[in-house]
C-alpha cells in the first residue's frame, strides 16, 4: 500500500477537532481557520421581549415563588387570574385596557360651577343668620335707660334754691365731656333756649321728655332719631351757668308734663347716680 495522507477536517456541529479517516481528503489551513471563525461568531438565537412585558414576567414569577414558599397557591379558576399590573402596581406600556369612568365617579365643569355657586349662597344665607343674630344679641343685652353723663358729681338737686323751685338737677363734670341720651326716642327740639343758652329735648319710648341744658355743642337736630347711650351733646356752661355743668329735667308724660325728680326717674330705671 502506498504512503496515505494525514490532516485534520472541521465537521459542522462539532466542537472536537478529530483525525482523518480512510478516504478522507485534507482541508487547507486557510479553509480551516475561516470556519473556525465563522463558528466563533455563531451565538444562540434569543427571542425579544418587550422590556415591559420581561419585567412584568419577572416579579409575577418572583412574587409567585414566595407565596409558594411561604404557603399553597389556591388553584386557580376562569375568574381568579391575577393581573401583572395588579401586582406592578403600574401598567407603563399600555398593555392593560383601561375601563371608563361610571357618571358616579365625574360630573361636568357646568355642575361643578352650579355646586360652588349653591355653597356660595348657602354660605351668604348663614352669614346673614349669624349677623341677625348677633344684632338681636346686642339689641338684647343695650341698656334701656342710662346715665345723662358719665363721671359726673350731682352740685344742685331736685329742691328748693335760694328762695325758689329748681325743677332739674345739675350734673357738674370736665368741659366737652359727652352727654348722652337716657333712652330711645326722638330730638323735639334742639338749639338756643332761655337761661340754657343751648338746649335738647327728647321724647322717649316711656312717654316722658327728657331736658339738657348749657352744652357747649349740639351733636343733633329735631326728629333724629336716638338710642340710649347715643351721644347728644358736649357738655358747657352758656347760659345762665356758674361753672360747666348739665342741667337735666323730667318732664312726665310731654313737654307740658309736670316736671319729677330726675334722681328717682332714673333710679326706677336702675341707673344710681
Amino acid at each position: 500500500m502506498g504512503s496515505r495522507n494525514t490532516g485534520t477536517i472541521v465537521r459542522e456541529h462539532r466542537t472536537a477537532v478529530e483525525p482523518l479517516s480512510s478516504g478522507e481528503v485534507p482541508v487547507p489551513a486557510a479553509t480551516l481557520a475561516a470556519a473556525s471563525t465563522r463558528a466563533r461568531r455563531r451565538r444562540p438565537v434569543v427571542a425579544r421581549r418587550r422590556p415591559a412585558a420581561l419585567l412584568a414576567a419577572l416579579v409575577a414569577g418572583g412574587l409567585a415563588a414566595g407565596l409558594i414558599g411561604t404557603q399553597a397557591l389556591p388553584s386557580a379558576g376562569a375568574d381568579d387570574t391575577l393581573a401583572v399590573a395588579d401586582l406592578l402596581g403600574s401598567d407603563p406600556e399600555g398593555l392593560l385596557e383601561i375601563e371608563p369612568l361610571s357618571p358616579h365617579e365625574a360630573i361636568t365643569e357646568v355642575e361643578a360651577r352650579a355646586r360652588l355657586e349653591e355653597v356660595a349662597a348657602s354660605r351668604a344665607e348663614r352669614a346673614a343668620e349669624e349677623q341677625a343674630a348677633a344684632e338681636a344679641a346686642a339689641e338684647a343685652a343695650r341698656p334701656e335707660v342710662v346715665a345723662p353723663v358719665d363721671s359726673s358729681r350731682m352740685t344742685t338737686c331736685f329742691c328748693m334754691r335760694w328762695g325758689t323751685m329748681h325743677w332739674g338737677i345739675d350734673l357738674a363734670a370736665p368741659m366737652l365731656t359727652p352727654e348722652y341720651s337716657v333712652e330711645d326716642g326722638v330730638v323735639l327740639r334742639a338749639g338756643a333756649a332761655s337761661g340754657y343758652g343751648l338746649a335738647v329735648y327728647i321724647l322717649g319710648v316711656s312717654g316722658d321728655v327728657t331736658v339738657y341744658g348749657h352744652m357747649e355743642k349740639i351733636l343733633v337736630g329735631a326728629g333724629d332719631v336716638v338710642s340710649a347711650g347715643d351721644r347728644i351733646a358736649l357738655l358747657g356752661s352758656r347760659g345762665q351757668s356758674t361753672g360747666p355743668h348739665l342741667h337735666f329735667e323730667v318732664h312726665r308724660g310731654g313737654m307740658e308734663g309736670k316736671r319729677v325728680d330726675p334722681v328717682a326717674w332714673l333710679r326706677d330705671r336702675g341707673v344710681e347716680l
